[in-house]
């Protein structure tokens, strides 16, 4: 794999390099984008920012996962919480 004009090579799993490929093509584009955008040279400065986005989306993905399921369990629980009062006036 070629990342910033520099060859890495990895022995991976066939099953894992479409998704390499798809990761390499990302980290790229925002190389280009952030050489563009912020006028930075230095390739490990590029890198280190492609790091922090790429770690900034993870951690907001499972943020938002969590509030996902936190607001899944509250409907689930507010659900139950009928159910149970139709039972109740059913009696």
């Amino acid at each position: 794999m070629s990342i910033a004009d520099r060859m890495y090579p990895l022995s991976i799993h066939p099953d894992q390099e479409e998704g390499l490929r798809k990761a390499t093509k990302k980290i790229e584009a925002m190389i280009k984008q952030f050489e563009q955008n912020y006028a930075v040279r230095d390739k490990q400065d590029v890198l280190a920012m492609c790091a922090l986005q790429f770690a900034a989306q993870t951690e907001q993905r499972e943020i938002d996962k969590n509030m996902e399921v936190l607001q899944a369990e509250e409907r689930l629980k507010k659900l139950n919480d009928q159910i149970l009062q139709r039972l109740e006036d059913t009696k």
